[in-house]
């Protein structure tokens, strides 16, 4: 079990490629670091492995793609303040995350 996240929160974020034919899936959390401009919205959980997310990523470029809670976890070493879920954030749908970017 990851510390990010509990596991109530994880049991309701659809399995990996669940959501792979929706156009608009929902990103239902929200990682952050506190000292820079990089979010994590998590869209599917690795049921199996209990570590591999398919999310948005928005940092240097801002993307579709996989990442591993671990790896977010691990963070701390590089960042000093490492990675947080924002305990505000309520599911919300692809394109009013990317929305919210642009504005």
């Amino acid at each position: 079990m990851n510390e990010l996240i509990p596991q109530t929160i994880l049991n309701n974020i659809p399995d990996l490629y669940a959501t792979a034919g929706e156009l608009n899936p929902k990103c239902h959390v929200k990682l952050f670091t506190p000292n820079s401009d990089w979010n994590w919205y998590i869209i599917e959980f690795s049921k199996e492995n209990s570590d591999t997310c398919y999310g948005y990523v928005d940092g240097a470029e801002a993307e579709l793609g996989y990442f591993s809670l671990r790896e977010l976890e691990e963070l701390f070493e590089v960042f000093a303040l490492g990675v947080e879920r924002d305990l505000c954030f309520k599911p919300t749908r692809l394109s009013k995350v990317k929305k919210m970017k642009k504005e």
